[in-house]
């Protein structure tokens, strides 16, 4: 059965798209066939994976006002196993338009539904809790929140998991925190430390071991079309998320210890 995991924060400039094309890049080396939704306006996961002309083709917009059926809108990437449903301008008015729309909540849970040919879904979400990242918490089996370690972080993880208690209220029963994953982490930095010790202590093992640094190579990675790990295998932040994907599918049972993610 394909599990959806939706990659959630309402603050942009965390490493949200970024966490997600690597942990999907890092997924799919291990054979298992991934689908990455860019449900987010800007399209930087899109471009992200090298996909620069988004204006002419199908995309999330399409799939999930049903005009096109998903199974005909989604690319297959260079990266084995690797697809993505592109994100186009025409998603930029989707928060607008989907207001009057009954269900409005649930449509796109009702574009996945018999969705089974993916091992892993993975939906990168726009920087709000507005009504497409609503729809992708509705469609979704887990959450997956990147935080940076920085003042307000505490505070925004709080707005977060409120809008994901309501969500399981009343919407979606069976939603669950996937996990926090510390971002953008200094080690030289009191102020990156003592936040990181303090999510810990509130959320616990909630909140992976593995923390993804300031790295420059994952910045410049999206320049060239290329996940971090396809564009600087070794380099640390590269390094950071092979660990991190690990350290997920040993908690999803899928990866035991003594294996290697890549």
């Amino acid at each position: 059965m394909t599990k959806i995991i939706a990659v959630v924060n309402q603050k942009g400039g965390v490493g949200k798209t970024t966490t997600t094309i690597n942990l999907a890049t890092a997924f799919s080396t291990i054979g298992k066939k991934i689908l990455i939704i860019d449900f987010d306006p800007q399209g930087n996961a899109t471009t992200g994976l090298g996909i620069i002309d988004k204006t002419k083709m199908s995309g999330s917009y399409d799939v999930l006002i049903g005009k096109v059926p998903l199974q005909y809108a989604y690319l297959r990437t260079n990266i084995p196993n690797l697809y993505i449903l592109p994100a186009n301008v025409h998603l930029s008015g989707a928060e607008i338009e989907l207001v009057s729309l009954n269900h409005r909540e649930s449509l796109l849970k009702n574009a996945l539904n018999g969705i089974n040919n993916f091992d892993y879904i993975f939906i990168d979400c726009p920087p709000s809790l507005g009504l497409l990242t609503l729809n992708a918490l509705v469609a979704t089996n887990s959450v997956l929140i990147p935080l940076q370690c920085e003042f307000y972080a505490l505070e925004g993880l709080s707005q977060i998991l409120a809008t994901l208690n309501q969500v399981r209220k009343n919407l979606n029963p069976t939603i669950e925190l996937q996990g926090i994953v510390l971002t953008m982490f200094d080690a030289r930095s009191n102020l990156n430390t003592q936040v990181a010790a303090d999510v810990r202590l509130h959320l616990k093992d909630k909140v992976y071991q593995t923390q993804i640094p300031r790295n420059i190579r994952l910045a410049e990675a999206p320049s060239f079309g290329k996940p971090a790990v396809i564009y600087d295998l070794k380099c640390y932040g590269s390094q950071s998320y092979l660990q991190l994907a690990k350290e997920i599918l040993t908690q999803e049972g899928v990866f035991h210890e003594g294996e290697t993610a890549a």
